[in-house]
């Protein structure tokens, strides 16, 4: 059986350790005891069967969907009255144009939840019958070497028996590998599948917004509702409220007395646009009261959706945004991602000013999950301002307050020390990610180092589950030929892929694969390689 609290990185760990000394033992009594050992290590647990029949389940009700589906996009693409109007001012036609998105979604949720499933069971299955095969043949190992030798035994070995002993411990070192080997492609899948199926429960949205007071129908539209550009920007990469936007907005309504529901839903129905809309709900979401709400609503209010999007939204995800155009050759970007999306605000970048990197980072994620602040640095005090100059200078000011709330380093100038800054600590990121980011997602953050690949593997699907919910995740970056590290931050999630803010002004993607084993320099430049800390907020 396996050790107390012993998780599925630590047998892959542990096989891998019984491996090496298994084909370096130059005793037979030693090597009894490493087979011994490799075999108390559990093997891949689960029913293959139990997963493909809950695949099969799934996939009968893709026909059943697929149904619906037809029905309501028929409504939709034939044309209805736009006179019947929801509560929070819907009109029937987006309406009827979100249940077909959702339709479209639930569609595709259920057959990626039955590949998934189906995947797992199908990689379940080889793996149990790759462990088979290895205990097999470390059995027989111990089946060669006989019982083990006593003291007087041990003092000679024969030729023969060094024959056996070695070919015993080929048989014995095939084995562990099958052991290891199966042991990664169960955890390989069974996380593979957990970060699916979050992804999927994380995207089935409406359902989030736990509250009586908005309709089922204006649901539908706050989680449908985009803040890219529909020219550029896919509205699945888009969407203006999360996963926690709508669970957290639902649980605030629900807390508010009649009158200020009331309220909030005539702000609701009184929006110019679906985005206005969705927009007052992540400010609420965000944690702000109903009196903050309408002092946001009134300076918004009838503003198109290309300065709702400017204003609020500092980070768009553009559908080219994975394409693999290589990496940079040489310069300060060399060995990044050549594809990146430079995150704009007409022409000023959202990005760092010397070296406030972890402030920055956290000033542009709190900007994410907060319009209301977003619009302090884009608009100003008023929130009218349109002019980049001005939100440099805000983002500049906001940067440094940062700095010194998390204790920041400065650089030394003689004779009285200086105030250039030169960087922060895992701790003062932790104290500023807990004061500026966490009251508005609920979830608080604390620091784990990171310097393994196994470490780095076992924080994987919390990072996902996190990201997949709607609250980002800072990291910091560092590389062995530096004394520096850099923060970025990681905002989302498709597949294996993971999508990286850096401060340096831009978006990009890498995958699973180069967050473990090093090659974040992807994310920023060939210095920085390795992920050794993560900032995890917590349920």
């Amino acid at each position: 059986m396996p050790e107390a609290g012993e998780s599925t990185t630590d047998r892959r760990q542990r096989l891998t350790e019984y491996l090496g000394e298994v084909l370096t033992a130059d005793d037979k009594n030693d090597l009894i005891e490493i087979i011994n050992l490799a075999l108390s290590v559990s093997p891949p647990v689960g029913d293959p069967a139990v997963l493909e029949g809950l695949a099969r389940t799934y996939r009968r009700q893709v026909d059943d969907i697929a149904d619906v589906q037809r029905r309501v996009r028929h409504v939709a693409d034939t044309g209805i009255p736009d006179a019947w109007v929801g509560s929070t001012g819907g009109l029937a036609a987006e309406v009827v144009m979100a249940a077909a998105d959702s339709a479209d979604a639930m569609e595709q949720a259920f057959e990626a939840a039955a590949k998934a499933l189906m995947h797992l069971a199908d990689e379940l299955t080889a793996a149990q019958s790759q462990d088979k095969r290895g205990r097999e043949q470390l059995r027989d190992a111990l089946g060669m070497l006989g019982g083990e030798d006593g003291f007087f035994d041990d003092l000679v070995e024969k030729d023969a028996e060094e024959a056996e002993r070695l070919r015993a411990r080929s048989v014995a070192g095939n084995g562990v590998s099958n052991l290891r080997s199966a042991a990664e492609t169960a955890d390989d899948a069974a996380r593979a599948a957990a970060r699916d199926l979050n992804k999927l429960a994380s995207e089935a949205r409406a359902g989030q917004m736990k509250t009586d007071s908005i309709s089922a129908a204006d649901k539908l539209l706050l989680a449908d509702t985009s803040a890219g550009d529909p020219a550029d920007d896919p509205a699945e990469w888009n969407e203006l409220l999360t996963a926690n936007d709508l669970e957290r907005s639902g649980r605030a309504m629900e807390r508010m007395n009649a009158r200020d529901q009331a309220k909030m839903e005539e702000m609701l129905a009184e929006a110019g646009s679906p985005q206005e809309r969705a927009y007052l709900m992540k400010a609420l979401a965000a944690g702000h009261d109903l009196k903050e709400v309408e002092g946001f609503r009134d300076k918004i209010h009838d503003k198109d959706p290309d300065w709702l999007r400017r204003h609020l939204t500092p980070v768009t995800t553009a559908g080219d945004s994975m394409r693999d155009d290589g990496r940079v050759p040489s310069g300060g970007y060399k060995g990044a991602n050549a594809n990146s999306d430079e995150q704009w605000f007409h022409d000023a970048k959202w990005e760092q000013e010397g070296n406030t990197c972890v402030p920055s980072s956290v000033v542009t994620g709190r900007a994410m999950v907060d319009p209301v602040y977003a619009l302090g640095l884009t608009g100003g005090r008023d929130g009218k301002e349109d002019d980049a100059d001005a939100f440099t200078e805000r983002l500049r000011r906001e940067q440094l307050r940062l700095h010194e709330e998390g204790d920041g380093l400065n650089e030394y100038e003689f004779p009285f020390g200086g105030d250039t800054p030169a960087g922060m600590a895992p701790e003062g990121g932790a104290t500023i990610a807990n004061k500026e980011i966490s009251p508005h997602t609920g979830g608080e953050y604390a620091y784990q180092e990171t310097g393994s690949a196994n470490a780095r593997r076992d924080v994987l699907p919390d990072i996902e589950k996190s990201v997949a919910e709607g609250r980002p995740v800072p990291i910091t970056l560092d590389g062995p030929d530096t004394d520096e590290g850099h923060a970025v931050m990681i905002i989302g999630q498709e597949g294996d892929m993971l999508q990286v803010y850096n401060p340096w002004g831009h978006t990009t993607w890498v995958s699973e694969d180069d967050f473990v084993h090093g090659r974040m320099d992807k994310a920023a430049n060939s210095t920085l390689p390795d992920a050794t800390g993560v900032h995890v907020p917590a349920e």
